[in-house]
Order: structure tokens, then C-alpha cells, then sequence
């Protein structure tokens, strides 16, 4: 009689156990962050082999628009000519790595990096390569323009004094795997 009480508290005690396993389960799983969530703070890995000069290519990372844009040597010359008409054109203010606080704001100069997100409310400014019409001003020599509000940034996604964006265009943590392979999000190969 003994042992078969004590088979069916070990019986019983094992199908509870079970059943708080079962149950809390789903409970405890719900916790952990899904594989969006996941997803959406990795790095990203960009092929640019296909970048053609002047071409802009736009990717995800983090939730946001990343910009790549192959410049021209006619894009880059206009970068110096601009300086009296930025706001930082330095870029003294915290908006990129340390590697690109140069007058590119970039690890190549052809190749600028940008989060597509401009710095007054979030909207997403245009990319206007072109020497723009009179609506952009005559001092417009090529970049990024905010319809919503006006702001204006150059192709070093600098941005232009007296609009309503306070600092230029961040530039996100990059770094690159290849010639051609761009990984955003990571700023050394050891990382990936």
C-alpha cells in the first residue's frame, strides 16, 4: 500500500509539473524579444558593387532610411564652395563617428552614409542631385530638401544656416567588410 501512495504522488506530482511547464512556457517566451525585434537592431549588410556615380541607394536599418550615395566629382567639388552658407560645415556638433568628421563625413569620399531622416521633425527630405530651380535658391548646388518644412542639406548632408533643422544629417555607425560590401550598424569587422 505504501509504494503505491507513493506512485501516485510521484505520478501527480510530475503531471503538475507538467502543467506549470506548459503553461508557463507561453508566459515567459512572450518576454523575449521577437525575431523582428531582433532584426530591426542588427546590422545590415549592403552590396554597392552596382552603385553607379550619382546614384542613391536607400536601405533599412534600425526602422529608418539609410541613404548611400555614390558622389560624382562634380558632387564632391561642390562641397568647399557651400562652407559660408552651412550652419556646421565642420561638423562640430555630435552627428557622426569620429571617422567621418572630415569635410566628406564619410570613411570614402564617394561614398556618403546618411540616415534619410532630417534633424527638425523627422520628416524625409528629397534627394535633388541637380542644380535645383529658383524655388531652392541660387545657392543650391546639389543635396537633400525637406518640403515639409524647408530645410535644406548639402551632398555631405551638412545643413544650410537659417532653416528650420538644427544639425546636420547623422551618419549612422559604418564600416566596410569589402570594396563593395557595406555593413551599417557595426564600426569593425570583428563585430559582424
Amino acid at each position: 500500500m505504501n509504494s503505491r501512495r507513493r506512485f501516485l504522488v510521484v505520478t501527480t506530482s510530475l503531471a503538475g509539473g507538467a502543467a506549470c511547464a506548459g503553461i508557463a512556457t507561453p508566459f515567459l517566451l512572450s518576454m523575449m524579444p521577437s525575431e523582428r525585434a531582433k532584426a530591426a537592431g542588427a546590422p545590415v549588410e549592403v552590396d554597392i558593387s552596382k552603385l553607379e556615380p550619382g546614384m542613391l541607394l536607400m536601405v533599412e536599418w534600425r526602422g529608418r532610411v539609410v541613404w548611400i550615395l555614390k558622389r560624382t566629382e562634380e558632387m564632391l567639388g561642390t562641397l568647399k564652395k557651400l562652407e559660408d552658407q552651412l550652419a556646421d560645415p565642420m561638423s562640430e556638433k555630435d552627428q557622426q563617428p569620429i571617422y567621418a568628421k572630415n569635410e566628406t563625413r564619410s570613411i570614402k569620399p564617394e561614398i556618403l552614409v546618411v540616415e534619410g531622416v532630417c534633424t527638425h521633425l523627422g520628416c524625409s527630405p528629397v534627394f535633388r542631385k541637380d542644380i535645383a530651380p529658383a524655388d531652392l535658391g541660387a545657392d543650391w548646388l546639389g543635396g537633400f530638401f525637406c518640403p515639409c518644412h524647408g530645410s535644406k542639406f548639402d551632398l555631405a548632408g551638412r545643413v544650410y544656416k537659417n532653416v528650420p533643422a538644427p544639425t546636420n544629417l547623422i551618419v549612422p555607425p559604418h564600416t566596410y567588410l569589402s570594396e563593395n560590401q557595406l555593413i551599417i550598424g557595426s564600426e569593425s569587422k570583428e563585430s559582424v
